[in-house]
Formats: structure tokens, C-alpha cells, sequence
């Protein structure tokens, strides 16, 4: 997860979640134990970047893997980047500087949503996608070599989420009606599903009481994953929209920064909630049977955060230590068979790379997120490939 270029709405759920901080090796004394009957360790390899930094947000069963990348064009630029097989692809803008692709994806056929700045300024001086420059931004689809812009609402900015093998994408985007309370963002928006035919878009309504909305992910049954909430506040309400009908998903406990990350085939639902008294949130799995489920976090540590799963129930995600509002010495962890591991213990042999969040996880068991490596001194986009060992065995 790479919070730097979420919205402002996002980023009070990533400031609640972690920070690029502290970013040392793990934290000692953490051992975990894989489930029994396994025998999955992961070799693990850094993919090249222009500078050597960035992130890898998605992988998909074709293992396309996609993400951002910094420093292509200066010390301060973002571009979405896409590798296959090894080889890095720049994605282009919308005539801005800056873009970016930060989200799991379910797409198989070669579709890839994010966000692009724009060469126009903002009219209200927003800075909607965090880019820091003062460009309105859109959300964009990418097929083929080519990046298409989609519509908002009648609004300035927009931002695509997710995709699926339909050619729906989901996001937000900007509506014309200004904000009726302070906040981060002038004008309100709302939860969208563009597609599948070119220059359709259409509204997914918040919950009763709620002015806002935001889509993050979508299956193939059209199922979408968001949040619900006022006005640019933190969102208080993890939502499932299906066949016209907005659900709240619960929490647990704490009544501010739920957020889903990633739904998969069977509507299954990951992401992150609020946990009473200690101001931190814990990694959740939603099913319909079950309701909300907590993950709880690696052995030792606070807080958590589930990004991705797949659609045989195995979950990535990060756990943390933390420190008030924020995370700190983090390390990417793989929930399976109702157990939480901490995903540097899984890896086959040494490395310079600390696995320091994992973004996503396909249904081959290919692992990508981004990991700090001890020698740069930067973090740097990973793929854990799953290799399968006698049990007992460490090294692949």
C-alpha cells in the first residue's frame, strides 16, 4: 500500500494505519510457526525500478504485477508502473507529471486502473490525489499500451480503485455540490462504477446518514467493497454494494477507520477496523456467513492491516508495533488456515530485504508489496514466489 498518493480521505485511514518509519528488520524475538502440513517457503526478489524505489500493489493470475514508481522524472515524481516478467513499463500520465497505480486488482485480461494528474490546475486549489502539485487528477484505465481518462461526476477529480474482468472499474469521483462541512475536500463525491461500455459511470449512494462515498474493489458478480462516511472525516463505515443494496459490514469496536481493501470471487472482504481503547486497528476478514472476523496481528505486535487475498482464503496484509496513531517496524504477514505468519520467516534464504508490507496475493500464491532493503537503504517493490519443500527444509 503506498499512501502517499491517496486521496486525503485515504490518507486519514493510512495515518491511522502506518508509517514509513522506523523501518528497521524484525522485530526480535518474532517467530511463527506455518500451519501444519505446510511446506511453502518463498524466494524472494527486489523488481527493478528506475532509481531502485517503489511499490508493487497487485499481481494477477497472469503475474502481471503492478505499482508505482518514484523518481523516474525527478527525486519527487510518481508514475504507474506495470512489470511482466521481470520487465518494467512506465504507463504514462494524463498530461500531468505524476501517476499512480495503488491498489490490489482482479482483472486477468491485461486492464489496469489508478489515477493520473492532469495538466490543468485545480479551481479550488485541491489537492485531491496528494501529488502536491495543484493538478486536478482522473481516474484512468489502461489497456494495451494506452490510458484513457474517465468521467466524474461533474466534479474537477476523480480516482479508479479497482477493476474486474468485465471491464468495470469503481473509485470516487467528484460531484458539483460543495461540501457543507470543513474538510479536506470542496466538493463532495461519491462511490462509482465506470463501464463496461466507454464513458459510462454510475453512482453507488452512501448509507442513510452519510454524504460520501468511495468504491475500492469489485468482483465479477459486481459486488463492490467501500466506505461510507461525512463529509472528508476518517470513514466510519465499511460497505458492501450488490444488486442496488448498500450493507454495512460492522466493525470491531472502534467507530472510525474501517476501510475494506479487496473483495474477491466468492465476495469475500479484507481490510482493516478500528479496535477500542488503544487507538490502532486490526486486520478483518468479512464473509457473509461469518460477518467481521478479526485477524488479530503477528506475535508481539499491535495493529494491522489486511490488503489482499485471494480466492482460496489466503490474506496479505501488514503487522505492526505502534506508536500512538501511526506504525512503525512493520513486516508483511500471510493469514492462512486462521493463522497469521509473518512473511520474512517464510522466506527461503538470506536477503538484504526486509518484507515490510504485502500488498497482494494471487490465486498461484505469488506475493508482491514492497520491502526495505538494508543495503539501498530504500524501499523497494518485491515478488515472493511460493516454492513448495520437503517440511523441515528451510532453504529452497
Amino acid at each position: 500500500m503506498n499512501c502517499s498518493n491517496l486521496s486525503r480521505w485515504a490518507l486519514s485511514v493510512c495515518g491511522a494505519a502506518f508509517a514509513l518509519s522506523g523501518c528497521g528488520g524484525s522485530q526480535s524475538g518474532v517467530t511463527t510457526i506455518p500451519p501444519s502440513g505446510t511446506s511453502i517457503r518463498y524466494s524472494v526478489e527486489a523488481l527493478t525500478t528506475p532509481l531502485g524505489g517503489g511499490v508493487a500493489e497487485g499481481v494477477s493470475n497472469r503475474d502481471w504485477i503492478v505499482g508505482s514508481t518514484n523518481g523516474l522524472r525527478g527525486c519527487c515524481v510518481s508514475r504507474a508502473a506495470l512489470w511482466r516478467n521481470g520487465n518494467h513499463t512506465d504507463l504514462g500520465t494524463l498530461g500531468g507529471p505524476n501517476s499512480s497505480e495503488q491498489w490490489p486488482v482482479n482483472d486477468n485480461r491485461g486492464l489496469i486502473a489508478g489515477v493520473a494528474e492532469t495538466s490543468k490546475s485545480d479551481p479550488f486549489k485541491e489537492d485531491f490525489c496528494s501529488f502536491g502539485t495543484g493538478l486536478t487528477c482522473l481516474g484512468f484505465l489502461w489497456q494495451n499500451g494506452a490510458m484513457h481518462a474517465l468521467p466524474t461526476l461533474g466534479g474537477n477529480n476523480a480516482e479508479a480503485l479497482g477493476v474486474n474482468n468485465r471491464g468495470q472499474v469503481v473509485g470516487y469521483a467528484e460531484t458539483t455540490t460543495h461540501d457543507s462541512c470543513f474538510g479536506y475536500h470542496v466538493l463532495r463525491f461519491e462511490a462509482v462504477v465506470w463501464g463496461p461500455k466507454p464513458g459510462e459511470i454510475r453512482k453507488l449512494a452512501p448509507l442513510a446518514g452519510d454524504t460520501v462515498s468511495g468504491a475500492a474493489g469489485i468482483n465479477d458478480r459486481g459486488q463492490v467493497a467501500g466506505v461510507s462516511g461525512l463529509c472528508s472525516d476518517p470513514p466510519r463505515h465499511a460497505v458492501l454494494w450488490h444488486d442496488g443494496t448498500v450493507t454495512d459490514l460492522g466493525n470491531l469496536g472502534g467507530h472510525v477507520n474501517n476501510f475494506p481493501w479487496a473483495i474477491n470471487a466468492n465476495g469475500d472482504v479484507v481490510g482493516q477496523s478500528g479496535v477500542p481503547h488503544n487507538n490502532t486497528t486490526h486486520a478483518f476478514l468479512w464473509t457473509k456467513q461469518k460477518g467481521m472476523q478479526d485477524l488479530g496481528t503477528v506475535a508481539g505486535d499491535h495493529s494491522s492491516l489486511a490488503f489482499g487475498l485471494n480466492n482460496r482464503g489466503q490474506i496479505v496484509g501488514g503487522s505492526c508495533v505502534s506508536f500512538g496513531s501511526s506504525f512503525q517496524h512493520c513486516r508483511g504477514f500471510l493469514w492462512q488456515n486462521g493463522a497469521m505468519l509473518n512473511l520474512n520467516d517464510l522466506v527461503c534464504s538470506p536477503t538484504s530485504l526486509h518484507l515490510y508490507f504485502a500488498n497482494d496475493i494471487n490465486d498461484h500464491g505469488t506475493i508482491v508489496g514492497f520491502a526495505f532493503d538494508r543495503k539501498t537503504r530504500k524501499f523497494r517493490p518485491f515478488i515472493a514466489s511460493p516454492k513448495t519443500i520437503a517440511n523441515g527444509t528451510k532453504n529452497c
